[in-house]
């Protein structure tokens, strides 16, 4: 069976990109950096960037152009014994894609209350109480279906699977060349409306403002690399599968420097839009800045909507950036179900119709868990497991077998020859040392924390259940598949 490819280079880092750029851009990237030294982060942020996220990322674009599969199957053609390791990756997206899918089942809900800011003045208790319905309910005790939360995550499931259908040219690529100039044109009008506002400037220079003091803190590192990590979409089956669809004379080098410039860029300019906008809260409201901004969900769900109704044309706005939050979650949710639907494709022989089908009729029968009165419970305690657990371990597991179980220098040669410029022995010494060192820091640190102090004040059954339980089983079942299967047609290409 013929592989699909991608129709335009344009068309495969717009989607690359798309894939990158999601929520957490637009509400982690901008919190992460005011609380680790405002300008001063961006240091340690950059380096990241150059020493993670650029060599993983060509890495990741050159395993899966070379092997030409999803990540099990090019993990299985570098030895038949690292299939589990792809599986392992696909796990850890399909379970981000489940709970994924009902942040952008909000962000449409709230595209929807953004015509008439019908969240009301207290956007705190409108979004736990009544929007969420948050009781007495834990991970464990989810309580009732919300059918004003699973309509939405319908409609998001929809549109994902009909781009998983169509297929790579027909649909994932068309539709990131909609979703990603739409995206990048409705947050630069975004700003340049809200950059005139009074205190708007004062948000840029908390942003800004370098605090120098942090650059000798470990935990700035930490969560600079942690950041360029969780932003890229490396790790867990995207890029590699995503990758596996280029032609064959691809500019690897060139195709991986733009996609995480790209993603870094926007970063920033998310950074730009959301600090000018808690500057001109924190005016209105006669607060201190650091009193209207807020950590994660409650970003977007709380601390903008607020903002929202401070502004001129609320009733234009708001409905622009809610827009831009469902077109940033539905271009990597598309993405997150594609790694899973093309593994599947590789293991099984099946259609890609087929697969889709499967893939996101299961996928959505268990999105429905976070679609409860207790589903941001769920949420917040599996998010943390797969982000600060499995999705370091996978990635540091993938660097320590690229790195000095197979050649490095065989990646740096198979790149360097089919780019338009060449990268040095630097790529090899941050494949190698450079970002294990950091990931194993930072991994360690955060078993260290979860082990003593657990997570979230959640009772310890849920985090063995949920938590340690749900990596354990992932692991497990990885294994299982790759010891019980007959190899992925290994002596192909």
């Amino acid at each position: 069976m013929k592989r699909e490819q991608w129709g335009t280079r344009a068309g495969f880092i717009l989607a690359a990109v798309g894939s990158a750029i999601g929520l957490g851009n637009i509400w982690r990237f901008p919190y992460m950096a005011y609380e680790n030294g405002g300008g001063a982060f961006f240091i340690p942020y950059l380096f990241a960037m150059l020493t993670a996220g650029i060599p993983f990322m060509i890495m990741e674009f050159s395993l899966g152009h070379k092997l030409r599969g999803a990540a099990p199957r090019a993990f299985s053609k570098l030895g038949v014994r690292l299939e589990w390791l792809g599986w392992f990756q696909v796990f850890i997206a399909s379970v981000i894609a489940v709970y994924y899918v009902a942040v952008i089942g909000w962000a449409i809900s709230y595209l929807g209350f953004a015509f008439t800011q019908s969240w009301g003045s207290d956007t705190n208790a409108f979004f736990f109480s009544e929007y969420l319905k948050l009781g007495d309910n834990s991970p464990s005790n989810l309580g009732g279906l919300q059918l004003h939360i699973a309509i939405p995550m319908v409609i998001a499931w929809g549109i994902t699977f009909a781009a998983i259908f169509t297929g790579v040219k027909g649909g994932i690529e068309r539709a990131n060349k909609i979703m990603m100039p739409l995206l990048f044109l409705m947050v630069l009008a975004l700003i340049a409306r809200v950059i005139f506002l009074d205190g708007a400037l004062d948000g840029l220079n908390y942003l800004f403002q370098p605090d120098f003091s942090k650059i000798l803190d470990a935990k700035v590192w930490s969560a600079a690399y942690g950041q360029i990590f969780f932003t890229l979409s490396v790790g867990f089956a995207i890029m590699i599968a995503y990758s596996s669809y280029l032609p064959e004379k691809s500019d690897i080098n060139n195709n991986a420097f733009m996609t995480v410039l790209i993603n870094c860029g926007f970063s920033m300019v998310a950074g730009i839009l959301i600090f000018s906008v808690l500057g001109y809260m924190a005016q209105e409201q006669a607060k201190p800045l650091t009193e209207v901004v807020s950590a994660g969900v409650g970003l977007a769900f709380v601390t903008i909507p607020a903002a929202i109704n401070l502004l001129p044309a609320p009733y234009i706005l708001g409905p622009v950036f809610f827009l831009a939050l469902v077109v940033a979650g539905l271009s990597s949710h598309i993405s997150i179900i594609e790694a899973v639907t093309s593994a599947i494709i590789d293991k099984l022989k099946w259609s890609r119709k087929k697969a889709a089908s499967v893939v996101c009729g299961v996928g959505f029968v268990v999105s429905m868990a976070f679609a409860t009165n207790g589903g941001l419970l769920l949420l917040d305690l599996v998010d943390y497991f797969i982000n600060n657990v499995a999705l370091l371990a996978s990635c540091l597991i993938e660097l320590l077998v690229i790195g000095w179980l197979l050649k490095v220098s065989d990646i740096r040669s198979y790149v360097n020859s089919i780019s338009e410029f060449t990268i040095g022995k630097w790529f090899e010494i941050c494949i190698r040392f450079v970002s294990p060192i950091m990931l194993a820091i930072i991994l360690g640190t955060n078993l260290t924390n979860t082990f003593n102090n657990g997570y979230g004040g959640y009772a310890m059954s849920d985090l063995l259940m949920l938590g340690w339980g749900l990596v354990a089983a992932m692991f497990v079942i990885a294994v299982i598949i790759n010891v019980a299967s007959k190899p992925l047609d290994k002596k192909e290409g």
